[in-house]
């Protein structure tokens, strides 16, 4: 079986001609009957550094709905304590110079983590779609494995059809030739 299995495999890759690294790996795996099947998620996952994965966290809050009420929140209470309450002693009086400063600080430290964040998730797109490409190629064989073994069977079961027919017009001749004499 592994002998057919290798056969299958390099008939497959004459059909492809450029199969690549994912095709070997799969065609390696065929003949030696390894499973394809890992999970790419958990791989990934356990793969990320602490900086990684608060990076991931930072990006999931930033976000989310509950950052932008809270964030909402925090320039509202901004503008009325320096506006209405602090009306003459206002630490950041009204074009809020201090206020953008501080946004624009955090929009100077979230956006890079958070492109962190999706490019991490871009090659664990990537990771998960070589290995669904390999589980596809590996059915794709499989599937060719099964048509030759049933092409196989056919191929018996029309010798066997021919024979028995061979043997009955055998038998009818004979049976013709008993009625002839008689």
């Amino acid at each position: 079986m592994n002998n057919s299995n290798e056969q299958l495999a390099s008939q497959f890759l004459k059909t492809c001609k450029d199969a690549g690294e994912s095709e070997q790996k799969v065609m390696e795996r065929l003949t030696k009957r390894l499973h394809i099947s890992h999970n790419t998620n958990k791989n990934f996952d356990d793969s990320l550094t602490l900086g990684q994965r608060l990076a991931d966290k930072i990006a999931i809050f930033g976000g989310s709905w509950t950052f932008i009420l809270i964030f909402i929140g925090i320039l509202f209470a901004w503008i009325v304590l320096n506006t209405l309450i602090l009306a003459n002693k206002s630490f950041d009086p009204y074009p809020y110079v201090f206020l953008n400063l501080i946004l624009s600080m955090l929009a100077a430290l979230q956006a890079p983590v958070i492109m962190m964040s999706q490019n991490r998730h871009a090659a664990k797109d990537r990771a998960a779609a070589e290995h669904d490409y390999e589980v596809n190629l590996k059915s794709e064989l499989e599937v060719l494995a099964l048509h030759q073994k049933i092409d196989v069977l056919r191929d018996q079961q029309w010798s066997e059809l021919v024979s028995m027919q061979q043997e009955q017009i055998k038998l009818l001749t004979q049976v013709l030739e008993k009625n002839k004499t008689s």
